[in-house]
């Protein structure tokens, strides 16, 4: 009876062990499915940005500009031409140009960066630099480019398209002077033209635009670094050279993911991963233009790497247009409004901003040039957030844009743009925040040079560019044909790695599509505290810090051979030793 009633008592503790293993098969199987179920999306997702790729560069890879407008001026029919247009946008949205533009407002020019990539990074939703500029009532027009250049097309002869089309705006608005809202490359090609022979008088907006390419520390720039490296400007004249004159922008966007692949390539697709079901839209509309790869010619790519990224000859005043016009930044004398960001690894302020201490040794010589040049940072945000970003759009940009006549009546100076926004949102009312302009030292700014180290990374590329040009680009260019160069353009890895997911290219992609249309119908995601979701999530963010890690170690390895190249290489102290003797000599 006593062994019974302890039978009794002790045998129903059994039962939620049982129960507590049924639930963990259970949270097991659901997450599997669950996982199953997003790869599919996943899979079915990469599928459809192949296919995009693959429509787009059938229809010859038209601009991805969300608005509507009109065409008025294609350089390529200019007597000296080149692969721009301007266009008149016409509507965003619900803002069209009947509505909602004041004509006594200047017009806005957004110029997008040529740099790999189509036009469309400036206004390719709603929310953008060219919707904000709408959205205040400025006319807006839209400088775009072709996929591919003109024949033997010339830094030179874009730089004379985009003075047409600032003239053909000014003609259309004689009232007010155009403003030039120009994003990264483009930047500098808008400074080119305040700093000709020419110049400008509206005000130009650079945004992450690099204009002094040897400022700040020299090891500060991971991608500089490994451009000195290779050895400078003759990798990028063979690249050409296997491209039948024609330098692929699919190299320019590798170098972009690369230089911090735990963002660019990881989390990015750690993210449609993870939310499979969300973010679907969101990445196939940037994939669309960010796989985009348009082409530069071999003129160009040689003369930015000589004028600009190598040789520094913008900054240095040494940039020459032509036979008649050299640029000198010290010509400037409209207003220039300076957006860069603590988070920007590809324009760091540095860059952005590094030319002004060199030019001017001190504010007053500043002042007594007449210039006006105001300055905002932001504290975070990337490089390709700065055009990208919805909220800086809402926020920063429409600042700028609703701040124009107050730049202009500023005096010469040097001023700090400060955005006043308690609330935090970037949605907020004009009167729930408030832009002042403080007044900065040159001094302020704080920014290092490492001039010795990269003269030497110039003198070096200029000698490998004269052996490679004289010795190994004429048999290069003998043995390149249309052929070979499109075949090469097809094996990049920036193409077969996106283009392999095409039902077109792979016919499993066909079941892949099948299987996930039928789970979109089907499909009741896990909620976002299931321990396995939460557990995947660890594992996705421990795995990128660890992609991290190995970047910084592949960086500071790259940091300590160019010390060891560039620093303390006997060259490089040689050569500095031979220029201060070649000064004193001077002085006496």
């Amino acid at each position: 009876m006593n062994k019974s009633l302890r039978l009794a008592t002790v045998a129903p503790e059994h039962p939620p062990a049982a129960a507590s293993d049924d639930a963990k098969i259970g949270t097991h199987v659901s997450y599997a499915q669950d996982a199953f179920e997003r790869w599919m999306l996943f899979l079915d997702t990469l599928g459809e940005r192949a296919d995009n790729m693959i429509a787009h560069e059938r229809q010859g890879m038209p601009p991805l500009l969300d608005f509507d407008y009109e065409l008025l001026l294609d350089a390529r029919t200019f007597e000296r031409s080149a692969n721009y247009a301007l266009l008149r946008i016409t509507r965003v949205g619900d803002d069209c140009w009947d509505d909602c533009v004041d004509e006594a407002k200047p017009p806005v020019i957004v110029i997008d960066p040529r740099a790999g990539h189509g036009p469309g990074i400036g206004g390719f939703k709603r929310d953008s630099e060219v919707g904000m500029a709408m959205h205040e009532g400025h006319p807006v027009y839209f400088v775009i480019f072709y996929p591919e250049p003109m024949p033997h097309q010339t830094l030179s002869d874009v730089h004379y398209a985009l003075r047409d089309f600032v003239s053909e705006v000014a003609r259309r608005h004689p009232d007010t002077a155009p403003v030039l809202y120009a994003n990264c490359q483009a930047g500098w090609a808008a400074t080119l033209l305040a700093a000709d022979c020419d110049g400008l008088t509206g005000p130009v907006v650079l945004n992450g635009s690099p204009l002094s390419y040897w400022s700040g520390e020299a090891a500060s720039s991971p991608m500089r670094m490994m451009g000195a490296l290779s050895g400078g400007a003759w990798a990028a004249h063979m690249i050409s050279d296997l491209g039948d004159g024609r330098f692929d922008g699919a190299w320019l966007a590798q170098n972009f993911e690369t230089l911090q692949p735990e963002k660019a390539i990881w989390d990015k697709y750690a993210n449609l991963f993870a939310h499979a079901d969300t973010e679907r839209e969101r990445f196939l509309e940037f994939e669309r233009w960010w796989n985009g790869y348009y082409t530069l010619s071999r003129e160009e790519i040689l003369g930015i790497t000589q004028n600009l990224f190598i040789g520094n000859r913008l900054e240095q005043g040494e940039m020459q247009l032509d036979a008649h016009c050299t640029v000198d930044l010290k010509r400037i004398s409209n207003p220039l409004i300076i957006f860069a960001s603590d988070g920007d690894n590809i324009t760091p302020p540095e860059q952005a901003m590094g030319w002004i201490g060199k030019l001017y040794p001190d504010t007053d010589a500043l002042k007594a040039a007449g210039q006006r040049i105001v300055y905002m940072t932001h504290p975070r945000v990337g490089h390709l957030g700065i055009f990208v970003s919805g909220s800086v759009a809402r926020l920063q940009h429409r600042a700028i844009l609703e701040s124009l006549d107050d730049v202009e009546a500023l005096s010469p100076g040097l001023y700090e743009m400060v955005i006043d926004n308690p609330s935090g949102d970037p949605d907020c009312e004009t009167g729930d925040f408030e832009v002042r302009f403080e007044p900065r030292e040159v001094d302020d700014l704080g920014i290092a040079s490492d001039d010795a180290a990269l003269k030497q990374v110039a003198q070096i590329s200029r000698i490998n560019e004269a052996v490679y040009s004289t010795f190994v680009s004429p048999w290069i260019r003998a043995a390149t044909t249309p052929a070979s160069a499109e075949a090469l353009r097809a094996l990049h890895p920036m193409r077969w790695t996106r283009m392999m997911f095409s039902e077109q290219v792979n016919p499993w992609m066909a079941l892949i599509k099948s299987t996930a249309e039928t789970l979109r119908e089907t499909r009741s995601p896990l909620p976002d505290d299931h321990p396995a979701i939460v557990a995947e999530r660890a594992l996705s963010a421990r795995t990128g810090e660890g992609i991290g890690a190995w970047r910084k170690g592949r960086d500071a390895w790259i940091t300590h051979v160019f010390g060891a190249m560039f620093g303390n290489f006997p060259f490089a102290a040689a050569v500095t030793q031979a220029e201060k003797l070649s000064a004193s000599s001077k002085k006496e």
